[in-house]
């Protein structure tokens, strides 16, 4: 259906006003709102015909010329949402914009065009000009149009005239389509010539269109793998997966996200499963302007997912002008075609890791295990699986050695099959470092996946770890620095700060984390030692509280608040101390280094002490507690340097004293 042509430049309904020149939504007397490109272009098709319907192929033909491949109805539907926040508006309750089921949409309110001199709405873009004189010979002396430039003769006698007019004529018809951005020609015509740079990359999680909610670890998955296959591009920065978790389904803008994460492209998705066949959708935005860049659909077998993922990534490093190799591989394998079975089970095993560093004990770890573990005995040559078994048995409430001997051979299995695994090769150095005590040899580690992937953030901050523990502050500190550029909700970067006595900056790291995702269990128990650094007693109490209750243990924190309220500070963390140790009796948790903690801050040295040693002596069985392993630079333990019993212990456990 055409649409009627509005030459005017201002349109008027109810106590809103829009500026299609500027691109703005303003309030009588209030607010300005500015809207990207793709809002604008809906909101101004919907204006040309109030009460009428407009069908979304109309809005398809409008965002996008035919020769572009999108999943034009995921992404209709993020403009419409993007354009109903702008109005003030949702889908639900509608007060300007009518949804009509699987067709379109309808303007409600009657619409006012208003004529507009060009010096009435804002800087007028420059005149489309030409300069220099046409003489009779047919030459364009100055030979300058506009800003194109016409080179030699046009033409002979009074037809070089014509030809010199003509072609005055049509460059300055082209320059007046470009000013006026009729449809969003020239936007696009000038993306596609000179496309926004992108050092920087943010991986939304992909949206699940399974009829069946249960495939949510599916679409999990391909997020998953998607960041980790972009983040071995060395020349481009990606957010890491803990990051860009906070934004599922998110109502902030796409510049809103950009501008949080400090990047300058963002992937969107969709991914489908029907039977054994899976779809992925998947779009680049210039997330500072909310410019759409790329688009592409992907179908394959479930058996080739991870192909499929690759061919997504190299479609987006080709579009942002990457080369998809390593500083030490210049050429990356290909993915093998996958039995179904053993990805089913590892990409389920991923979602309950996933789940545990949100509000999930060892429970959820378990679960991962078992899915790990089936998908390995169904295909023995998968490094993923390995990984992810490893971390399953890695970091939990209450270990074994069993647990460090499984997560170590995990480990090390998966770096044998994969080489130039990085992501593993972190995992090995963690478990070198905790509980093996190989300072050495978890340096080694660090510093080979790093040379493989130099974008990881979580490498840079456990090195940063490392690094100050084992007497090298200042060079620790660098390393935190750049895991945090790299990505500003880095849990372990916020570690090191405090390690490293920069409190402040640990706690601002920790309350947008948590400001974010206030069930991240891990950066509660985080800051909550920052707090006590800064003798901010009550603020301690409560996230300490925040940290066990989200780890599957509500009681103990609500004792130990009572205690607070009843008692005073150091009541508090006698009954912190006290809650532990019945824990540990119960065999619920093992957590000694934590218990030195609370006794240090009560000036018990002996008690202190006493759960070092049972540390040392049970290092094997330390995971979620940090144990001895942090003690050559953790700050609680400050008044316990100057005893001989602390030196002696920093010897046996290969620390400088």
């Amino acid at each position: 259906m055409a649409r009627a042509h509005r030459p005017q430049s201002l349109v008027r309904f109810e106590d809103l006003e829009l500026d299609l020149r500027a691109g703005e939504l303003r309030q009588t007397g209030g607010k300005t709102v500015r809207l990207t490109e793709q809002p604008l272009q809906i909101l101004t098709l919907l204006l040309e015909s109030p009460g009428e319907v407009v069908l979304r192929e109309e809005i398809r033909n409008r965002l996008w010329p035919n020769d572009t491949i999108v999943e034009f109805e995921h992404s209709i539907n993020a403009a419409m949402k993007r354009l109903r926040q702008a109005l003030g508006e949702s889908a639900d309750n509608p007060r300007y914009i009518e949804t009509l089921a699987r067709r379109g949409y309808r303007w409600k309110v009657p619409v006012q065009w208003v004529e507009v001199q060009r010096d009435d709405v804002g800087p007028a873009e420059p005149e489309a000009h030409a300069t220099g004189t046409i003489a009779g010979d047919g030459n364009l002396i100055g030979k300058k149009v506009s800003h194109y430039r016409v080179l030699g003769v046009l033409g002979g006698g009074g037809m070089g005239v014509v030809y010199a007019l003509t072609a005055v004529g049509l460059l300055l018809a082209g320059a007046s389509v470009f000013d006026l951005d009729m449809g969003g020609l020239r936007s696009r015509f000038l993306l596609k010539l000179n496309p926004p740079a992108i050092h920087s990359l943010a991986v939304l999680p992909l949206s699940n269109l399974s009829n069946d909610p249960n495939q949510e670890y599916l679409s999990d998955g391909m997020t998953d793998a998607l960041i980790t296959d972009l983040a071995q591009i060395g020349s481009l920065k990606v957010a890491s997966r803990t990051s860009s978790k906070q934004y599922k389904q998110t109502k902030k803008s796409l510049p809103e996200i950009a501008r949080e994460l400090n990047v300058d492209g963002i992937i969107e998705g969709t991914v489908q499963r029907s039977g054994d066949r899976v779809r992925i959708n998947a779009q680049l935005i210039y997330g500072p302007t909310d410019k759409h860049i790329w688009a592409n659909s992907y179908e394959r077998n479930l058996g080739d997912v991870f192909a499929l993922e690759r061919d997504v990534t190299e479609d987006i490093a080709r579009q942002i002008q990457a080369r998809l190799t390593t500083k030490n591989a210049s050429v990356r394998t290909q993915p093998r075609p996958m039995d179904p079975k053993a990805l089913e089970a590892f990409l389920q095993g991923n979602y309950h890791l996933n789940r545990q560093g949100s509000g999930f004990g060892d429970e959820e770890k378990k679960k991962a295990a078992e899915y790990f573990q089936q998908a390995i005995t169904v295909d023995p040559n998968f490094a993923p699986a390995y990984h992810g078994l490893a971390l399953a048995h890695k970091n939990r409430l209450l270990a074994s050695s069993e647990d460090a001997s499984i997560a170590r051979k995990a480990a090390e299995k998966a770096v044998e099959v994969d080489p130039n695994y990085s992501v593993a090769l972190v995992t090995l150095a963690a478990l070198k470092w905790i509980p093996d005590l190989d300072w050495r040899g978890a340096e080694d580690d660090l510093r080979r996946a790093i040379a493989l992937n130099p974008n990881s953030s979580s490498t840079h901050s456990a090195l940063c770890l490392l690094l100050i523990v084992t007497g090298h502050g200042e060079e620790g500190l660098r390393e935190c620095r750049i895991a945090q550029r790299v990505d500003p909700f880095d849990e372990d970067a916020a570690l090191g700060l405090y390690l490293g006595r920069e409190y402040d900056g640990s706690i601002a790291m920790l309350r947008i984390m948590l400001q974010k995702d206030p069930n991240d269990g891990y950066a509660h128990c985080f800051i909550f030692p920052d707090y006590i650094m800064k003798g901010m007693e009550k603020e301690s109490i409560l996230e300490m509280g925040q940290c066990f209750s989200l780890f599957g243990q509500p009681e103990m924190a609500a004792n130990i608040e009572r205690t607070f309220e009843a008692s005073g500070y150091h009541a508090a963390i006698r009954q912190w101390a006290r809650e532990m140790e019945h824990l540990q009796s119960t065999h619920q948790a093992f957590l000694p280094g934590t218990l030195a903690k609370a006794y240090a801050i009560l000036g018990d040295n002996d008690s202190a002490f006493f759960w070092l040693e049972q540390a040392y002596e049970h290092h094997e069985m330390v995971s979620f507690d940090d144990g001895i392993f942090y003690m050559g630079a953790e700050p609680l333990f400050d008044s316990l340097r100057s005893d001989p019993r602390f030196k002696a212990l920093l010897r046996r456990v290969g620390l400088p004293s």
